[in-house]
């Protein structure tokens, strides 16, 4: 039978299977609200009245429960809409079972069916440890940790581990006791520090990853390591005494680096002014045993001529520098002395002055006394004017 032929002669209806036609507008609004508020109105009458045909409310009450379900499950699919920043991940629990894991975006789930965790996979997390420990040298030292990390991958942290904060922190005191029980107490509060949270991150993430607690290390600083207070006063005067230990001697390389140079430069110039003279001490004698052959060699040949001039060179080299007078030994009168030293000295004063009057003449010269000094007795002779 077609929707449109009913076969009791009634008006036919409307086959929802066929489009409207064109001439057909819109739905009206205001009629489907006034039909709706007709039907709950005839419904609720129907309900006070207690009596009259139920057949005629079914109808109206099968139409209400559909619309009621049909609002109901509009919500309950727009509630299954999230949204994934892009720093994180989201796991997708179905029935409390691990189903999928999706990306950033907008994605749907069936909520009440599956459950959605969202993780930051970016985010660093502080964690701070401190604890007391025995050093490899029999002290007790307190140190205090900073560990960074974050979560890389969501699924273990979630689903593998119970309480994976728990094992961090274990997993920390673990690998922080073994770094302290290999040092020393000095290495530990003075210059060691670094190199203390160094090896602790190495270790701690061997440990992580041993217990897929699904954490990365990003990194570890040592915030403060010190004795404990009952001997902080002591160790304190320790470190104080390194410190001008370690003052002083830079001092003392400082002093080092400035005197040891010069000192080096004046060694090198000692030693360079030694091989200079030795040198010319060297030549100098080699030069003198050469003049020597050769003049022996011309003595060989002329022994007499050679002798004078030898004799009258020595003379030369002798007298050059003494002073010079004449006398008259054979007189018996006062003899003047002619100092020709004393002359030759004058007359060069005397021709500088006048090439500087020449220059200047404006200048005064004091007066040369050229008179001769007074009369002195000399032995041998009578008297002598010098």
């Amino acid at each position: 039978m077609a929707w449109n032929d009913t076969g009791d002669g009634k008006k036919p209806q409307q086959d929802p299977w066929r489009r409207p036609s064109k001439n057909q507008g819109p739905p009206d609004l205001d009629a489907w609200l006034q039909d709706m508020l007709a039907k709950l109105n005839a419904l609720f009458q129907g309900n006070k009245s207690g009596g009259g045909s139920g057949h005629r409310d079914t109808p109206s009450i099968s139409n209400l429960l559909l619309i009621v379900a049909g609002v109901l499950l509009a919500l309950w699919a727009a509630s299954g809409v999230y949204r994934v920043e892009e720093a994180e991940q989201a796991l997708v629990l179905r029935f409390g079972q691990f189903n999928r894991e999706v990306g950033s975006g907008l994605h749907w789930h069936p909520r009440f069916i599956e459950t959605v965790t969202k993780v930051n996979t970016l985010r660093v997390i502080s964690h701070h440890h401190k604890a007391s420990m025995l050093t490899q040298d029999q002290n007790i030292v307190d140190i205090e940790l900073e560990v960074q990390y974050r979560i890389s991958f969501p699924r273990r942290y979630f689903l593998d581990m119970a309480a994976p904060e728990k094992a961090l922190n274990e997993a920390t005191e673990s690998a922080l006791r073994q770094v302290i029980g290999g040092s020393k107490m000095e290495s530990i509060i003075t210059q060691g520090r670094v190199l203390i949270a160094q090896e602790v991150q190495v270790r701690l993430k061997e440990l992580l990853d041993r217990y897929k607690t699904g954490l990365m290390i990003t990194n570890v600083s040592t915030e403060s390591a010190q004795p404990p207070e009952q001997v902080k006063a002591a160790f304190d005067d320790v470190i104080k005494a390194k410190e001008d230990e370690e003052r002083l001697k830079d001092v003392a390389r400082t002093y080092e680096s400035k005197v040891l140079p010069e000192a080096k430069g004046h060694a090198q110039r000692l030693k360079e002014e030694a091989q200079a003279y030795q040198e010319e001490v060297v030549a100098k004698a080699k030069g003198e045993a050469d003049r020597f052959s050769a003049l022996y060699a011309e003595y060989q040949k002329a022994p007499q001529v050679t002798r004078q001039r030898l004799y009258i060179e020595a003379m030369q080299q002798m007298l050059v520098d003494a002073p010079k007078v004449f006398l008259d030994a054979k007189s018996q009168n006062n003899v003047m002395m002619l100092p020709l030293d004393k002359v030759i000295a004058a007359s060069a004063s005397m021709a500088t002055e006048i090439s500087t009057a020449e220059v200047a003449p404006a200048v005064d010269r004091p007066p040369v006394n050229l008179a001769p000094s007074r009369s002195v007795t000399v032995p041998g002779l009578r008297n002598i004017d010098r």
